[in-house]
């Protein structure tokens, strides 16, 4: 993917001192900031032992750093990123310490995304609201970061802990506080509980509510709660069912449908046809997770396949191994795409070629 290259850039470097190939001692100036980057009794450094290991030991403002030269470097430039973080008035915990490392494991790999630096800095795609600042963990999150930043319609693809939607949702929130758009639209298909909307109980924000939950939690993670809460009231933040979605121009909006492996041929044609002007649209699911009747293509499948190439749409593939929830959730995705194996009768959901031609 080709964009615009954003560098975290820290203000202040450790100081290192180098005795030999495979050790050598980082200092960093802030006893503070070096305890809370050590961690609660030194976990973050235990976790840069198991996962690089490596030696570390830490002595007041100073850590020793022993082991493989490669391994070695990975750990100071996982440090020196954290280390920045801090000073920017972030915080680290031990899943930022598990992305850092991500990070420096996938520069030293040479994967060819123009997002990774082979110097001695990592280089972190990254999403700010007033409330949370977030980096990227894996380098596909890091890509797919910079595409919600330059493209106007964004596909986000793979299995469940990813962060696929909690990402979608961030953006849209740093779009909404800086004003580059006037709302978010959040969208997803109802096909979960086998029930109309109509059949359950509630007004409609009531009806849809259990279908966007994990949009829900990621705007608080994103907006103090009672913003929140007056954004939704004043039509700033809507919910918007897919199934009342046709005939609107989307406009001034961060548009996002997420579980889009759920939708129709024809629900998806008619959702992408509703961009506006000065809009971005992003769409999350997991092909392999379909809950379509059998025999019914899943709209997002197609949309892949007969948007492949067209200008101004970013796709990015997630796999298990840019799950970030517990690491046995990646274990669990790797185990269930082993096993399965799709049956004949099931292609035509999720895999027929034969061209179509939905009708509005």
């Amino acid at each position: 993917m080709n964009g615009q290259e954003l560098v975290a850039t820290p203000t202040r470097q450790p100081k290192s001192a180098a005795t030999d190939a495979n050790h050598f001692v980082l200092t960093f100036e802030n006893n503070r900031l070096a305890g809370q980057l050590f961690g609660q009794f030194d976990e973050n450094l235990k976790l840069l032992e198991q996962r690089l290991n490596i030696a570390a030991h830490p002595r007041g403002n100073s850590v020793a750093i022993k082991g493989d030269v490669t391994a070695t470097n990975q750990a100071r430039r996982a440090l020196d990123f954290l280390y920045a973080r801090l000073q920017s008035g972030g915080s680290v915990e031990l899943s930022d310490v598990e992305g850092a490392i991500r990070m420096a494991l996938a520069a030293d790999d040479q994967l060819t995304l123009p997002t990774l630096e082979r110097r001695a800095r990592l280089s972190m795609a990254q999403i700010s609201t007033r409330k949370k600042t977030i980096a990227a963990r894996t380098p596909t999150q890091d890509a797919y970061m910079r595409a919600l930043e330059r493209s106007e319609l964004v596909f986000g693809v793979g299995p469940a802990g990813t962060g696929k939607t909690y990402l979608a949702v961030a953006q849209a929130a740093q779009l909404l506080e800086r004003g580059a758009v006037d709302k978010i639209i959040l969208s997803r298909p109802a096909v979960e509980a086998g029930e109309r909307l109509g059949f359950l109980p509630g007004d409609m924000k009531e009806k849809v509510d259990p279908y966007l939950r994990p949009l829900y939690d990621a705007l608080y993670d994103m907006i103090p709660g009672d913003k929140v809460e007056r954004a939704i009231t004043a039509g700033v933040i809507e919910i918007a069912p897919l199934a009342f979605m046709r005939g609107r121009t989307l406009a001034n909006a961060a548009v996002i449908l997420d579980e889009a492996q759920n939708t129709t041929s024809m629900q998806m044609k008619m959702f992408l046809t509703r961009l506006g002007e000065n809009s971005r649209m992003i769409i999350t699911g997991d092909p392999s997770q379909v809950d379509l009747p059998r025999g019914v293509k899943s709209g997002l499948v197609e949309a892949l396949d007969v948007l492949k190439g067209v200008e101004g749409i970013s796709v990015v593939r997630f796999k298990d191994t840019d799950v970030v929830r517990h690491p046995l959730v990646g274990r669990i995705v790797q185990a269930y795409d082993a096993l399965y194996v799709p049956r004949p009768d099931d292609a035509p959901a999720v895999q027929d070629d034969t061209p179509v031609e939905p009708q509005e």
